[in-house]
């Protein structure tokens, strides 16, 4: 999924709501960078004025489920 961060309160939700998954890896992916979502430097040094790339991986397709619902909220329109 494809999210646009626009803010620092943004930015501290996202790394909440991903911090909630310690059994899943959450990958942000900017061009060749890829950033864990659990790290909150880790994102501000990427261009927010550009939309990132949310990948989880996981076993558990509940919380694949629940972590994509949670993070609608910044779906970038296309």
């Amino acid at each position: 999924m494809t999210i646009r961060l626009r803010t620092i309160e943004d930015v501290n939700d996202f790394v909440a709501i991903c911090s909630k998954y310690q059994d899943s890896d959450i990958d942000v992916k900017q061009g060749r960078q890829i950033i864990n979502g659990k790290s909150i430097l880790g994102i501000f040094s990427l261009n927010l004025v550009e939309p990132v790339k949310v990948i989880m991986d996981s076993e558990n397709d509940n919380s694949k489920i629940g972590f994509y619902n949670n993070i609608q909220r910044w779906k970038a329109k296309k």
